[in-house]
């Protein structure tokens, strides 16, 4: 894989989010979150642990962007907790919380790294989780209101603006497996949850042409190839129910302004329908993004499910196939697939990898640089195939590790470590993995070397 060079102007990053990362939940007038409540429900999160301190970030930032600026990134995706802006999710801004990201983007820009916001990902305000949450079509035009916030405050710095982070997550693992915060385990409510979250990403949308905003702004989404697991009867037709169900219920209302039709017709049939209004859909189809960002991690195998449910697969894994810590198979050829795919059925749209890498079994010992191959080989891998993707037409302009560091890992709580800094977090010390020095020659190259 030598000799892969990446076009001129390749932004290279790493992305974090303010749950996983900052701490201090109750500092600075921050309000509670529905991570905050979720991880005080026993056996909710691995350990008990909780996001209270994660990476101490909220005081530790400028060593942080001290560590971006060592590994010579262009870019860093982060995220504004929305409770810190707003504690009660709507009201009267609360200057702490915009002084703390004016500080952390100020010190970006000083070192000369191009910071990009996202709005939401996944910290929604307890308070407004209280009124119905994503289930309550109001809580999208209080987003648009907390957006327009952050645009106020800081559209003179930052040019790279994401709405949403993943919202078939916070739809379908918040309110019907109940994995993720905050906990339901109502289908019919995720699918209208699913909807709240793409109308309250147009809104915001609208509302950053309608600011007159300076950049560009779009959505990330997660997103997986699917591939059926054998060629039996009606595998082929539960992968692409499985399609419809993670990547086109949210790909075509976004970019086509509609919702599939054959899922729109699977889930009136089951009673589970989304409420649209009268004028949802023109919002969605007059509001398109000016880039798509794409998290990609791994591919969805699936087959026949002889059941009467509303999703009729189950999903697999092919025999020894190599998997992560998280137990997720690694396939760099699913993100090739998954962008060729994007640019052939979407519009051939401006792409942002937003979230690619691996969850390792690092230790974290201080000055102890991990060698972490299994790292590498996988962002090697990857980097490769969207490379390949770059040479087949694709309009990818950059790539955000995941992640700067070690942090709290939702349901994992810190037993799972995707970082490229490793994390001792009970001294808080920061110490460079063996990938983090590759990825620096990475950057410093333009290129894919030999790893």
């Amino acid at each position: 894989m030598s000799g892969l060079f990446f076009p001129q102007g390749f932004l290279w990053g790493t992305a974090t989010s303010s749950y996983q990362i900052e701490g201090a939940v109750r500092e600075g007038e921050r309000g509670e979150s529905i991570w905050d409540r979720f991880c005080r429900v026993p056996g909710k999160v691995a350990h008990g642990d909780t996001g209270e301190v994660a990476c101490d970030h909220y005081h530790r930032y400028r060593d942080d962007v001290e560590n971006l600026k060592q590994l010579g990134v262009g870019g860093y995706r982060f995220s504004t907790a929305w409770p810190r802006i707003f504690p009660a999710g709507r009201g009267r801004p609360n200057r702490k919380g915009i002084d703390f990201y004016l500080s952390l983007t100020d010190e970006l820009l000083r070192r000369g790294i191009r910071p990009a916001l996202t709005l939401y990902h996944w910290d929604l305000p307890q308070a407004l989780e209280d009124g119905g949450g994503w289930g309550n079509r109001d809580t999208a035009d209080w987003f648009a209101e907390y957006a327009v916030t952050m645009y106020r405050a800081l559209g003179d710095r930052v040019k790279t603006w994401i709405t949403l982070n993943e919202p078939w997550v916070s739809a379908f693992l918040g309110h019907y497996t109940g994995e993720h915060a905050p906990g339901k385990t109502d289908f019919a409510l995720a699918v209208q949850a699913s909807h709240v979250l793409l109308l309250a990403h147009a809104k915001a949308v609208e509302a950053f042409r309608q600011e007159g905003c300076d950049g560009a702004i779009g959505i990330t989404l997660n997103l997986s190839p699917v591939y059926p697991l054998a060629d039996g009867e009606g595998d082929g037709e539960a992968a692409r129910i499985a399609d419809g169900y993670r990547n086109r219920w949210f790909l075509d209302p976004v970019f086509l302004g509609s919702y599939p039709a054959d899922m729109l017709s699977r889930y009136e049939a089951h009673g589970s329908s989304p409420r649209i209004g009268e004028r949802d859909m023109a919002l969605m189809r007059d509001h398109p993004p000016d880039f798509l960002g794409v998290n990609y991690y791994s591919p969805c195998r699936v087959r026949h499910a002889r059941t009467a449910s509303v999703l009729p697969f189950e999903e697999g894994m092919l025999p020894e196939a190599p998997v992560t810590d998280m137990g997720w198979e690694i396939l760099p050829e699913g993100l090739y697939d998954l962008l060729i795919r994007i640019k052939a059925d979407y519009g051939d749209p401006r792409i942002l990898i937003t979230e690619n890498g691996c969850a390792c079994r690092d230790e974290a010992r201080v000055g102890v640089m991990e060698e972490d191959r299994e790292r590498i080989e996988y962002l090697a891998s990857h980097l490769a195939a969207a490379h390949r993707a770059i040479q087949a037409g694709v309009k990818l302009e950059g790539y955000y590790l995941w992640s700067l560091m070690d942090n709290f890992e939702w349901a994992f709580g810190y037993t799972r470590r995707f970082g490229i800094t490793g994390v001792d977090f009970a001294t808080q010390a920061r110490t460079w993995k063996r990938s983090a020095a590759w990825y620096q020659a990475v950057i410093a190259s333009n290129a894919l070397g030999e790893g």
